[in-house]
């Protein structure tokens, strides 16, 4: 009997969410993209008719590197469409000047080709009754959905600190608690943001503060702009989970009108194993790992979008083969910046890598971290990478580039306790050391708590969990704000 009325809720879950059709709209970069990809299987297991709508060179990177075609199939309701970015086809949408020049673009050109893709869709399916729209292009977003009459949701790919810390930005200004008065400045504790007093010092807000010595100035005036346009928006999805951000979401609940925690979207059972890699992986490195005693590796990459000088990236070489442990090294083509005639690599380096290194141009990361031979994780602290290692259970070091990094490491050392943080810092002697320190001196201490937390993040997915309830009342939001359009 329960085998049947399940079935007969689904058929009538499938005959009501059908009707439906919802248009998500990523901002344009792989962590981004990575994220509402999750996001959109979850919601097509739910019947809604989905369109992701992405940018064109996001769709010759996914088509070329990632199964999209096995994800149609999977959720023959999932189809993939696509817009300009307005950007040339020879920029290389790389590099830490990536995310400004795509912000500016998408916001001068993608305004009436996203008005008109939502107005252009013919009868042979449902029509677009709900926007989920990237937060990155917040006002954007509000601006169509309003003009052409549908609820428009939020989505943030950026932590809840982040997302929390900008948009308090006002209020910090109003307070005297900034701007930032130069470097001498940046250990001074922020003690007036709710949810987060006294824990974040400056260099430890979410980079767009830094170089603001007047007021509120671009790129900090546009990301907080788009921030507060969230407000606008029937509510916004975050993806973490009660047990991680509970004293924020709880902050956030008071300013919008529906907050869903939903994170991590990865971890859901539902999602079909998949990658939104803009990149080639090679799995050779898996193989590499089966070969490697447990827990023994330390696993390095910097993202997707980052870029390193020469310099630094011979320091964080000569710190990983100096601390004589294990490591897999994920260099991008593209990750070192302003290239020069000088590529000879000494001999001690090329030797360390040879006994206990492995380098590749990119990897599938979740399957990285899931392996038994990782023990650790240098990054660059972006979202996505963060909570697979949250979810993995991997202690990490810090070393963060911009964005929501630098609050994201400051969190991963100080309030969950998961790891160290290298911030600002760029030396081999303090690689090596924290290597150690991650991997043999206080390797306990740092495993045991990060277990503990991938036991919360595996909890708040399963049934009855904090995230499991918050995507069912998502559903049941969008079928409710879309049958008002239909």
């Amino acid at each position: 009997m329960l085998v049947e009325r399940d079935n007969n809720m689904a058929e009538e879950e499938e005959g009501e969410a059908g009707g439906h059709h919802v248009l998500l709209l990523p901002g344009p970069m792989q962590g981004n993209v990575n994220s509402m990809m999750k996001l959109a299987q979850l919601l097509a297991l739910h019947h809604f008719h989905i369109t992701f709508l992405t940018t064109d060179f996001i769709h010759r990177r996914l088509h070329r590197f990632a199964d999209i075609h096995s994800l149609s199939q999977t959720y023959p309701n999932l189809e993939f469409k696509t817009i300009s970015d307005g950007l040339p086809d020879d920029h290389p949408r790389s590099g830490n000047n990536a995310l400004a020049d795509l912000y500016s673009s998408m916001n001068s050109h993608a305004k009436p080709l996203l008005r008109d893709f939502i107005l252009s869709q013919t009868a042979a399916k449902p029509k677009i009754t709900c926007l989920i729209g990237d937060g990155f292009l917040g006002g954007l977003t509000a601006d169509v959905a309003d003009e052409v009459g549908i609820p428009v949701i939020h989505f943030r790919a950026i932590s809840a600190s982040c997302f929390w810390a900008l948009f308090c930005a006002p209020n910090l200004f109003e307070s005297n608690e900034l701007p930032i008065r130069g470097e001498e400045d940046m250990d001074r504790i922020i003690s007036n943001l709710p949810g987060m007093e006294n824990i974040l010092r400056c260099r430890d807000l979410p980079s767009f503060y830094r170089g603001t010595e007047s007021n509120l100035v671009d790129p900090l005036k546009s990301t907080v702009f788009d921030c507060h346009q969230t407000l606008r928006a029937r509510g916004v999805i975050l993806n973490t989970f009660e047990d991680l951000d509970g004293p924020l979401l709880s902050q956030m609940r008071l300013k919008f009108l529906q907050v869903f925690a939903v994170g991590p979207l990865h971890a859901h059972a539902k999602t079909t194993p998949s990658t939104s890699s803009f990149w080639e992986e090679d799995r050779s490195c898996l193989t590499w790992l089966d070969s490697q005693p447990l827990k023994s590796v330390l696993y390095v990459s910097f993202g997707s979008i980052a870029t390193v000088t020469r310099e630094r990236l011979m320091e964080f070489w000569y710190g990983l083969v100096n601390s004589k442990k294990r490591f897999l090294w994920v260099i991008r083509p593209d990750m070192v910046a302003g290239k020069d005639n000088d590529e000879r690599v000494a001999a001690e380096l090329e030797e360390g890598t040879k006994e206990r290194g492995f380098i590749v141009g990119w990897a599938p990361q979740e399957e990285v971290l899931a392996h038994k031979a990782i023990g650790g994780f240098l990054t660059h602290s972006g979202w996505n990478s963060t909570l697979e290692s949250l979810v993995a259970g991997v202690p990490m070091i810090c070393w963060p580039c911009f964005a929501d990094q630098q609050i994201n490491s400051r969190f991963v050392s100080e309030v969950w306790k998961v790891g160290l943080d290298m911030k600002d810092l760029c030396d081999r002697d303090v690689v090596e050391k924290m290597v150690n320190d991650l991997m043999v001196h206080r390797r306990e201490e740092f495993l045991k708590s990060a277990q503990a937390m991938a036991t919360l993040a595996h909890k708040s997915v399963s049934p009855g969990g904090s995230s499991y309830s918050s995507l069912h009342d998502l559903v049941e939001f969008i079928k409710s704000a879309s049958r008002k359009i239909n």
